[in-house]
């Protein structure tokens, strides 16, 4: 029978849905009927760190370290997945000294953040969290290119990686409210511009990430039971702002370049930490490739103004590129109409099958050779 204590669990952020999926997974497991033994010692614990070849699992009072049994990290890679911060977990204690506890079997997240890299392999960034603050500094760090990036990347987990139809709640967090201070009018500007790209429904939020005030105003992110997740770039802020949540100076934090506000990448893992007032953050360094496993359904919660002037354009297949009668160009800021299409390049390029991509390698290598044979005859080679 799996172990699991709902009321010391609970500030981890565990719920009834997941408790019911879990006793479902448990009572399904591969291992149930061949190692009564391992099953009957079955406990659910939470994720909180990923190490190369071990993992830390919370109980709600403690910290172990942990193995992951092979066949469940075969089957996750054979799901293009893997675990996640965050992420709930069937693990027993080992009969052996390599570990403390093996993990078994993983508890479907009800809401999971990933991202592809630049071969369009996915990458799991964190799962079942409930809010998404994404942090982006009002000095040189401020790039609202990035920041739609992000909102892509958060969008794309509604009833897309799990099926559940529950997806994070994103917040834009600005910080270094302090620094841009001192420029008059910059503050002001800055949320300005940002504020037309970032659809109405999403708040936004201006603060000074050291100022213990900050944590009243984030309050209504911070219910107990609840698990946030701090995303942003290097130097943004994303530590600063978790040990300002935590009261305590819990993550490393580290200066940043004068030219460009960007840091060193002073946080190297993901961590979950418990809040005083009941709820989690997980804490996440500045992600080196920023690219959303997203579809065009997930580009249009982010996109939502180019959706509906796309409604009034003259033509239903309109590109919004150069075709006459466009709604979208004449109304949405070239910046942003040209971001929303490389983002849509990217989400096409990732559903290709092989032989799509093949054949669009092969379209690019033609207009390349053309283009060099055409700038040979230019200047008198050919």
């Amino acid at each position: 029978m799996i172990e699991i204590d709902f009321e010391r669990l609970r500030n981890l952020g565990l719920n009834p849905a997941l408790a019911q999926h879990a006793l479902a997974v448990a009572a399904h497991a591969s291992f149930a009927a061949t190692d009564p033994g391992t099953a009957a010692n079955l406990r659910l614990l939470r994720l909180v760190e990923v190490h190369r070849e071990t993992v830390r699992l919370h109980d709600g009072t403690e910290q172990h370290s942990a193995r992951v049994m092979a066949r469940l990290s075969r089957r996750l890679s054979d799901d293009e997945t893997a675990l996640a911060v965050g992420d709930w977990v069937l693990a027993a204690p080992a009969a052996d000294s390599h570990a403390r506890m093996w993990v078994h079997e993983r508890v479907p997240p009800l809401s999971h953040i990933a991202r592809r890299d630049a071969d369009g392999q996915r990458h799991p960034v964190v799962s079942n969290v409930d809010c998404a603050l994404l942090v982006m500094g009002l000095d040189d760090d401020f790039n609202p290119r990035r920041m739609e990036r992000y909102l892509a990347l958060v969008h794309a987990t509604s009833g897309q990686a799990t099926g559940s139809g529950i997806g994070v709640q994103p917040v834009v967090v600005l910080t270094k409210a302090d620094v841009a201070a001192r420029t008059p009018g910059l503050v002001a500007a800055r949320i300005e511009a940002l504020r037309g790209r970032v659809p109405a429904r999403i708040d936004l939020v201006a603060i000074d990430g050291t100022d213990p005030y900050t944590v009243q105003q984030l309050q209504p992110y911070l219910g107990a039971g609840q698990t946030l997740v701090v995303l942003g770039s290097s130097g943004a802020g994303k530590s600063t702002l978790t040990n300002t949540l935590l009261g305590t100076a819990t993550q490393d934090t580290g200066a940043v370049r004068e030219h460009d506000s960007r840091g060193k990448h002073t946080t190297t893992s993901r961590s979950l930490h418990c809040l005083p007032g009941g709820a989690c953050v997980i804490d996440t360094p500045g992600l080196r490739a920023l690219r959303p496993d997203a579809d065009e359904a997930a580009l249009a919660a982010s996109f939502g103004d180019i959706e509906t002037l796309a409604l009034t354009c003259r033509f239903r297949d309109c590109q919004h590129h150069d075709e006459p009668g466009c709604a979208v160009r004449s109304g949405v800021a070239p910046d942003r109409l040209g971001n929303y299409h490389k983002l849509l390049r990217e989400a096409r390029r990732d559903s290709m099958g092989v032989l799509e991509r093949r054949q669009l390698l092969s379209v690019w290598k033609t207009r390349g050779k053309a283009v060099r044979e055409r700038l040979k005859i230019k200047r008198g080679e050919a």
